[in-house]
């Protein structure tokens, strides 16, 4: 990983890390331009060529003078994520599988749909919180990404989809529902949200981006001051000793700690609606009376339910359940007045769908790299 926004001072010509300005937000370059003696001004400019006109090098960047590109080149960079593979799913979804090192990988996932296209980023390679359903939750937890890297999937999304017939990016929408838990990386997590929504970068209405937690109730206090994003809550059960074994975190901020923190939340959003994402397991959390106490839970709340079904990855037991359940499931929901939708599964073809993520990384990631991380032929 390159130098983050937190690392603003000018790097020294001979000194072996440059400064990575993909992954400086507005606030960050301005710091980084005041150490080189230059106006604010020059952020601006610097960010809409990286962000907007897709700029690889600072030589590219011609209302800059020679000089500052020259000085720019012996002590910063704009360094992207290396691709190993791509793979395109017989709906149209989109997968990369990018390189971050010692033989581990990340995954994101293009979703086109008419009028939009959906960008799902990862945060994290793998994750700590062991969801009972989740392959990456499966691999273990190997480190945060940096805001380079989590921008650097949606630098390599526009810069290699087509435009759309408006002419504007191919990404209209980005969610962090990925690799990783976003709350657990909420140092680079806020770095990335700012130039996702800054007019000098990406530009995206914070209403089009949306992170997605397992539940860590601090951090989604501070984001609530923070940011102001769509947020996902991945509920998925809606009592506590269902939920402590799908969703392990829950034994440290159960149900009840969560929802108080999520209408929390919703208020300083002016009540715009929290997504709850339930993954549909046979079984397990997907009858009747489930559906009823999760109404109690959050009928007369700013609440809308996504039902998930459950996408199989390697040595897990669970099953989906059936179209007819699911249905029936949701329809009990919203006969109690809630707002329940069923999420279509996508690039389930190429392990791309919810919950698949990582599942396949690691053999893949040797076979590219080598068991000691080393590139092979």
């Amino acid at each position: 990983m390159t130098a983050g926004p937190d690392q603003l001072e000018p790097q020294a010509a001979s000194h072996v890390v440059r400064a990575n300005l993909l992954g400086h937000p507005q606030s960050a370059l301005v710091a980084f331009f005041a150490g080189l003696g230059e106006k604010p001004f020059r952020a601006r400019q610097v960010s809409q060529w990286i962000h907007q006109r897709n700029a690889d090098t600072f030589d590219e960047m011609t209302d800059l003078s020679l000089d500052l590109r020259a000085r720019l080149g012996r002590i910063a960079s704009i360094q992207l994520l290396e691709v190993i593979s791509e793979k395109t799913s017989a709906d149209g979804t989109m997968k990369w599988l990018f390189e971050s090192g010692a033989g581990q990988a990340v995954e994101s996932v293009f979703i086109p749909e008419p009028g939009r296209g959906t960008l799902c980023i990862s945060s994290q390679v793998g994750c700590a919180l062991d969801c009972a359903f989740c392959a990456t939750g499966a691999q273990g937890f190997n480190r945060n990404l940096g805001c380079d890297e989590i921008i650097g999937q949606v630098a390599h999304a526009n810069r290699n989809l087509p435009l759309r017939t408006s002419g504007k990016p191919a990404v209209t929408n980005v969610v962090f529902m990925g690799m990783g838990e976003p709350l657990a990386n909420y140092r680079n997590l806020v770095p990335a949200l700012e130039l996702l929504s800054s007019d000098y970068a990406y530009g995206l209405s914070r209403r089009r981006i949306t992170v997605s937690t397992s539940g860590l109730v601090p951090q989604i206090e501070k984001l609530g001051d923070d940011c102001n994003v769509a947020l996902a809550v991945s509920l998925h059960a809606p009592r506590n000793a269902l939920r402590d074994q799908l969703v392990p975190l829950n034994r440290i901020h159960p149900i009840g700690e969560l929802l108080d923190a999520c209408w929390r939340y919703a208020a300083k959003r002016a009540n715009r609606f929290i997504t709850f994402e339930y993954v549909m397991l046979r079984g397990v959390n997907d009858d009747l009376q489930c559906a009823d106490e999760l109404v109690a839970l959050l009928r007369n709340r700013p609440a809308k339910v996504n039902l998930i079904p459950f996408n199989p990855f390697k040595d897990n037991d669970f099953t989906r359940s059936s179209a007819a359940t699911i249905r029936q499931f949701q329809g009990r929901l919203r006969d109690q007045g809630l707002i329940a939708t069923t999420r279509k599964t996508r690039g389930d073809d190429i392990d791309a769908a919810c919950g698949q993520l990582a599942g396949r990384v690691r053999d893949r990631v040797r076979v590219r790299l080598g068991d000691k991380g080393r590139r092979t032929a």
